[in-house]
């Protein structure tokens, strides 16, 4: 099979990413639309959510990627295997993630992950970076009491970013008293972590619990 060579970054500001993005009828993506969610935001080829779909067949995954060509190929291996309790989905969650979760039936977000995220190093591209605050804002309004966000990075200062995002809002407490965890809480790792790991390079991880009152 050909795999098609896709753009590292795109920019999530431009026209073609803040078209309306097009949600499926849900009763048709997943065999029990009531059992818990789990949400990968920038899930690239979805390797990470198909292996755990596997796992936790008690559970839903669903994942958001804004590079079109790499939900096609997530989405083509969900087919090849069967799966019917994880789905992906193209869109730029910046802009929609708030009216996707809102479209879902008795959502019972359960998990969040947010891993390896695009840079953005420069000052002036800090609003194409995925963990704005209205984000945690949505995380924090359909996050079920008690559940957890996952943050990871190979870059310490886009994890400090990210961090600190979820430090300043009310809603989320940090659940470790470390700097930075230092195994990954899920059975599964991504493939840029098992890229990074493999050069003996640091990830930077850190985990956060949705308060309860």
């Amino acid at each position: 099979m050909v795999r098609v060579r896709v753009r590292q970054h795109v920019n999530p500001l431009s026209f073609k990413y803040q078209q309306p993005i097009q949600l499926p009828d849900w009763s048709t993506v997943y065999t029990n639309i009531n059992q818990p969610f789990h949400l990968d935001l920038g899930c690239a080829r979805g390797k990470f959510l198909i292996s755990l779909a596997q796992i936790q067949t008690e559970m839903n995954f669903l994942g958001i990627e804004i590079r079109q060509p790499l939900v096609k190929d997530a989405t083509k291996e969900v087919e090849k295997l069967g799966l019917k309790n994880v789905y992906f989905l193209f869109g730029n969650a910046n802009n929609y993630l708030k009216q996707i979760l809102a479209s879902i039936p008795q959502l019972q977000l359960q998990s969040v992950t947010i891993q390896f995220p695009d840079p953005w190093f420069k000052k002036r591209h800090e609003k194409r970076k995925i963990v704005q605050q209205d984000l945690v804002n949505v995380l924090d309004e359909y996050l079920l009491p008690g559940g957890i966000v996952f943050l990871q990075s190979d870059l310490e200062k886009i994890a400090q970013e990210m961090c600190d995002r979820f430090i300043i809002h009310p809603g989320f407490t940090k659940k470790h008293p470390e700097t930075w965890l230092e195994l990954n809480p899920f059975s599964i790792a991504t493939e840029r972590e098992k890229v990074t790991l493999d050069k003996n390079q640091p990830v930077y991880r850190v985990l956060f619990q949705k308060n309860l009152i």
